[in-house]
């Protein structure tokens, strides 16, 4: 039985024929056509120049070239048909698998997703969105909290500008301590002393108040 069965053929495997492996057996028949017609039309126009040649010497011969170039015409066109075959048959099956391999890669994507979108579920989704806003609330937080001076917000403003007054007025004493030292000037600010006792009528005309004044100049310029 396996004899006769290797002989028939019936043993073989068969062996599928792929897309790309039809497409290029249609491209090797396409090319052997081609060749062909460019045959047939050499033999054509040598038959025609033979019946041109013995139109007017021998005319059977002249005839017998005609039929031939009409028998050539003939196998041309029947090859120009099975051309048009092949290559509506070829960009069928091209375009064929183009589209499978682009449903191919399709069904590729949305097994994918779909594989992606089992491993996540919507609570799930959920609960990272608000594992991610919890997180950045608490980091705005700590850099407030880092942000923040430290040891500033028990300070009383009020204690603070009294030391700064006191700090001014050191500095201004100071200054009017070193003013003297420091400048060699004259006093121009002192009060001019009388060199001359004033006349008893001027002395009747001075009042307490004048007198009052000078010795409060007096004593602002020696603070």
């Amino acid at each position: 039985m396996d004899f006769l069965s290797k002989k028939l053929g019936r043993g073989k495997k068969e062996t599928k024929t792929t897309p790309a492996m039809a497409i290029g057996e249609l491209r090797k028949m396409e090319e052997l056509f081609a060749k062909k017609q460019e045959h047939l039309e050499e033999k054509i126009k040598a038959e025609l120049e033979a019946a041109r040649k013995n139109g007017k010497t021998n005319r059977r011969m002249a005839l017998q070239a005609l039929k031939r170039k009409k028998r050539y015409e003939q196998q041309l066109q029947q090859i120009d048909g099975t051309l048009a075959t092949i290559e509506m048959q070829r960009e069928s099956l091209e375009s064929a698998s183009t589209n499978a391999s682009i449903l191919s890669t399709m069904k590729l994507a949305a097994d994918a997703l779909k594989n992606a979108h089992n491993q996540l579920k919507v609570d799930d989704v959920h609960d990272i969105i608000d594992d991610i806003a919890e997180q950045q609330l608490l980091a705005k937080e700590i850099a407030e909290a880092v942000s923040t001076s430290i040891g500033t917000s028990d300070l009383d403003e009020d204690d603070l500008l009294k030391e700064l007054e006191e700090l001014e007025q050191e500095e201004l004493d100071r200054n009017l301590l070193q003013m003297p030292a420091s400048t060699n000037a004259p006093l121009a600010a002192c009060p001019t002393v009388p060199t001359s006792l004033p006349d008893s009528g001027q002395q009747s005309r001075s009042k307490p108040d004048d007198l009052d004044d000078e010795l409060a100049s007096l004593q602002k310029w020696a603070a």
